[in-house]
């Protein structure tokens, strides 16, 4: 797919990864929707900076179900949906309270089905989607929390929709490994966890923007996980 003039939805777009991947694909033509929920001023900064024509901001709380599931009819039409929001807490299901495990499932999981199943109702007769997950759903987990099932959950709707919406639409992931600290693993945390990719660095952004570009691009491409992480989903918890 040509990305000149598409129209590029990113949920969580206006920080962080979603930022890289709104101005990646701003530089290679297409016009963007911002997508954001609390990050307002971010997301008007980073509005104001795309180079191009054409792209626009779009506030959604994707934690609710009801405002998630007319979302797409207010951005207008789609040709590529980046679904890159999401929520992580760190712990156990047993220390997890029951708003946060409905709060991490419905974000990482039931806010993109939903947007997936609004952006086939399109009927497009070319479209791109890509989900991201984490490096994590490659591997067993020596925990078992919301947001690691919440991400194996859109693995697994991944998947199943590549095959089911095909030929018109094509459906992928990019699953990250370390490219930004998340809160409280700064420092010496994030050491920690660099210590144990095989290529032994931090991931830089554009090789995530990369791989999205790659994704769109290829026409031949659809039910593929790309994992930008340095090897770390070849390393099995504990080890």
């Amino acid at each position: 797919m040509n990305t000149e003039t598409k129209r590029v939805l990113v949920t969580g777009g206006a920080v962080r990864i979603g930022r890289a991947v709104c101005l990646a694909f701003a530089e290679a033509g297409a016009r963007i929707v911002i997508h954001c929920h609390n990050s307002v001023i971010p997301a008007e900064k980073l509005l104001a900076a795309l180079p191009g024509s054409g792209h626009q901001l779009q506030t959604c709380d994707l934690n609710s179900a009801a405002e998630t599931a007319d979302f797409l009819s207010r951005c207008g039409q789609i040709d590529i949906l980046i679904n890159n929001a999401a929520v992580y807490r760190r712990g156990d299901f047993p220390d997890e309270s029951d708003s946060e495990v409905s709060r991490q499932m419905q974000v990482n999981f039931l806010a993109p089905l939903s947007l997936m199943k609004q952006f086939a109702a399109q009927e497009l007769e070319n479209g791109c989607i890509i989900n991201f997950l984490d490096q994590e759903v490659a591997k067993a987990t020596e925990t078992l929390n919301s947001y690691a099932v919440s991400k194996r959950a859109l693995r697994d709707a991944t998947l199943i929709a590549a095959r089911r919406l095909a030929p018109k639409i094509r459906v992928n992931a990019v699953a990250p490994g370390p490219v930004l600290p998340p809160a409280g693993l700064k420092g010496p945390g994030m050491r920690k966890i660099l210590g144990k990719v095989p290529l032994g660095g931090q991931i830089p952004l554009p090789d995530i923007t990369a791989a999205c570009l790659f994704l769109v691009q290829n026409d031949s491409l659809t039910g593929q996980i790309i994992y930008v992480d340095g090897g770390q989903h070849l390393i099995q918890a504990g080890t």
